[in-house]
């Protein structure tokens, strides 16, 4: 439990276990405490760290503010590999946590090898993926906001994992108002191929915010990069089944654990 400064805030993280690293990034309603299932199952083979977003959970700003600039998150975690001096990470976003996620990675190459794009496109600057998943976003709004993070089977025979991933999110001060700017000014196709950052695309047979057609065309469009699509899983994989987000996430830190000339 450490806290590092990035750029006005100090940013709380965890480190727990040993192995090849693992650094999960979580999304917008999250925060550390949100990963609990995926530590406690991980941490036997993996370095997992976990950490605050600036806005949630219990990062701390030098100011007070009631807005934040969403293009500073990615710099959070980059201050946090800086201050692990992790090398051949493997970074996991959630959601809107893979567009910093993998910003953070293409501008630390030396030690992010690779990144998981869990239930979103990391903010890839492509007019027909934009297209695609503005196209899925239309859909998902006409759901209430609960229906689009868990199934309702879920919701109905899991109430009190349900009312606990509600409560996750009252920890937080950062609001969706302060995260319009995330996917401006996104990486190119060429910037990750050019980077050596090995992609990965993570994402539920039944997400409801991004569909699986859109998370399939990005991965064609990337050469190199890999496809895990979990049967049956929502968006809120981590949350609903972690059992089945876990295995993925262990079988992808295997898979890309390879130096990247060997690629």
């Amino acid at each position: 439990m450490s806290y590092v400064d990035s750029d006005g805030a100090s940013v709380y993280y965890e480190r727990h276990g040993s192995g090849p690293a693992i650094v999960f990034v979580h999304g917008s309603g999250g925060h550390h405490a949100i990963w609990w299932q995926q530590v406690a199952a991980l941490r036997e083979e993996f370095t997992v760290v976990t950490l605050d977003l600036r806005g949630f959970g219990r990062t701390r700003l030098s100011l007070p503010r009631t807005e934040f600039d969403s293009r500073a998150f990615h710099g959070d975690v980059v201050a946090v590999l800086d201050a692990e001096d992790l090398t051949d990470a493997m970074v996991v976003g959630q959601s809107i946590g893979s567009i910093a996620a993998l910003r953070a990675a293409l501008s630390r190459p030396e030690r992010v090898g690779s990144v998981v794009l869990g239930h979103s496109l990391g903010g890839i600057s492509h007019p027909e993926l934009r297209d695609l998943a503005a196209a899925d976003r239309a859909e998902a709004v006409k759901l209430p906001v609960i229906d689009r993070l868990l199934t309702r089977r879920f919701q109905r025979e899991r109430a009190d994992l349900t009312f606990l991933f509600r409560q996750m999110g009252t920890f937080n001060t950062a609001t969706m108002q302060d995260l319009r700017n995330l996917d401006t000014d996104g990486p190119t196709l060429d910037d990750i191929r050019g980077s050596g950052v090995r992609v990965a695309f993570l994402a539920g047979e039944k997400d409801a915010v991004l569909g699986v057609k859109t998370v399939t065309r990005a991965h064609e469009l990337l050469p190199g990069s890999h496809l895990e699509i979990v049967p049956g899983g929502p968006h809120s994989l981590y949350w609903e089944t972690p059992d089945r987000y876990n295995a993925a996430v262990a079988r992808l830190r295997r898979t890309l654990t390879a130096p990247k000339d060997a690629a």
